[in-house]
């Protein structure tokens, strides 16, 4: 019991106080396995709360002008920022990522969706039309929703959730926001921020708990007129199911089966590194890593030597140690997921070159029960295959050659997600002719992950609905009205 003292015991974030819960859940450290903390367990009385704080904060916030909020925005960024190395290490222990992932990505990606969000509504214009035949003049206007329900995932934790809440607080909404139950802890360091930042009582609430009691709480609640959700396709299916009876609007950014597709005439020298990164960044527990990589047969054997021998030189190990590039993943449960993907891609014949039950995991004593596991490449998959077709959301992925063009957009199609694809030649009128034809929300080409937060962000098929971005958050996180004036 001596262990359980030093515990960090997480408290939901309600109406600018921090407040404890009846009951708690364990988080864990996924590179020791050992508890870490915990995590309130909240269902229908904390959202309830939560929702009413978030009521009774909208005229106020909402009423604010844009330039107030952008720097309410601005100064909260100041302060990730300053406090940087902190919440890196905090994400790092509490999601199992290195922290050298945590301190060039997560953290400063999450000071600057506020940034940002601060900037891009001061720039957001709205529409007017004139009918001088009739004597009218048609405009719109456009106004915060109301409160708004935000549920984000744990493997990119305060990244995706800053991206949920900065649109959604610049446009003037209030929000009740749930991160993971694994992955909290960074998300209760930004509300001490809060109200030092200027952000007023009630208009960023944060509830800690499960999907099946907070979120469907929170997706149930009839005063939350608007969902954000990023996380797995089923989880989706069941809030679309939940939120109909309210006719709620939904953002769902959900999974992905990424294909790679490697022309002959490619310039491996980039493509390699590129796509080793797109593979196993991140343990590859990223809705946009790579874990289907079509290579054009000329060059099949010679990518693969190269891949396998790269991927062998990734090290795995403490999170904590800045020379890792793979950490541990998620949980117990996840790994064995993970591991179980390996075992039934062995059964149906296909070929484990490098990684799980391939090669030796050498961790230090203290990382000895923690979530680890090798970058795995495996080759020799069937299209049909689990392997192929499930999205796995580990450092597992599969390559196989193709011959034609017009062949393998058919096979990276013949999946039922389309978040993104990248396309790897010389040939910039192919580039365009296989960008045009996937069936995917993002295509890079000959680069992965550049992104430009203005532009358009979310999947097509099981990926999702809608689109996240500088436009495409405003129209959702606000009402549009149409208003016609006759002279």
């Amino acid at each position: 019991m001596a262990q359980s003292k030093a515990l960090l015991v997480l408290e939901n974030f309600i109406g600018g106080k921090f407040i404890p819960c009846s009951s708690y859940i364990d988080s864990y450290n996924p590179s020791t396995g050992d508890v870490y903390c915990k995590v309130p367990d909240s269902g229908k009385e904390e959202v309830e709360a939560a929702v009413k704080a978030a009521k009774d904060a909208f005229p106020i916030w909402s009423s604010k002008s844009p330039l107030e909020r952008s720097q309410i925005l601005n100064k909260l960024a100041d302060l990730i920022e300053h406090d940087l190395e902190a919440f890196a290490q905090a994400e790092s222990k509490d999601q199992g990522k290195t922290i050298t992932f945590a301190r060039t990505v997560d953290i400063p990606r999450a000071a600057y969706n506020f940034r940002f969000f601060a900037s891009s509504i001061l720039h957001q214009v709205t529409e007017c039309t004139e009918m001088a035949t009739m004597g009218c003049v048609h405009y719109t206007s456009r106004a915060p929703v109301g409160v708004a329900g935000l549920i984000s995932p744990w493997n990119l934790p305060l990244y995706l959730l800053t991206w949920k809440i900065a649109p959604a607080i610049a446009c003037g909404n209030t929000v009740v926001a749930k991160p993971s139950e694994m992955t909290s802890v960074t998300a209760w360091m930004m509300c001490k921020l809060l109200e030092k930042a200027g952000v007023p009582h009630g208009v960023v609430n944060i509830v800690f708990g499960t999907g099946a009691k907070a979120g469907e709480a929170l997706v149930c609640h009839p005063d939350v007129p608007l969902i954000s959700f990023t996380g797995s396709t089923l989880t989706a299916q069941r809030i679309t199911e939940k939120s109909a009876p309210h006719c709620k609007r939904l953002s769902l950014e959900l999974g992905g089966k990424n294909p790679a597709i490697i022309f002959d005439d490619a310039d491996l020298s980039q493509c390699i590194p590129t796509t080793l990164r797109s593979s196993f960044a991140n343990q590859g527990e990223i809705c946009l890593c790579t874990s289907r990589i079509f290579v054009q047969r000329g060059i099949y054997s010679e990518f693969l030597k190269r891949f396998v021998a790269e991927a062998k030189k990734w090290k795995t190990g403490n999170p904590s140690d800045p020379t890792v590039d793979v950490g541990a993943l998620i949980s117990k449960e996840h790994l064995e997921k993970v591991r179980n993907y390996v075992k039934k891609a062995q059964a149906e014949g296909a070929r484990v070159l490098c990684g799980e039950g391939v090669d030796a995991l050498d961790l230090p004593l203290g990382n000895q029960k923690g979530y680890f596991m090798l970058p795995t490449v495996i080759a020799e998959v069937k299209d049909e295959s689990c392997c192929m077709q499930e999205e796995i959301f580990g450092p597992v992925t599969c390559v196989v050659a193709f011959d034609t063009e017009e062949e393998v957009i058919k096979r990276a199609n013949g999946v039922k997600y389309g978040l993104a694809a990248t396309v790897w030649s010389s040939n910039v009128g192919r580039i365009h002719r296989v960008a045009h034809r996937l069936q995917s929300g993002l295509v890079w080409t000959n680069c992965w992950l550049v992104r430009d937060l203005n532009l358009p962000f979310g999947g097509m098929k099981a990926s999702g609905i809608g689109r996240e971005g500088a436009k495409d958050s405003y129209e959702f996180f606000t009402e549009v009205k149409t208003i016609t004036i006759k002279h």
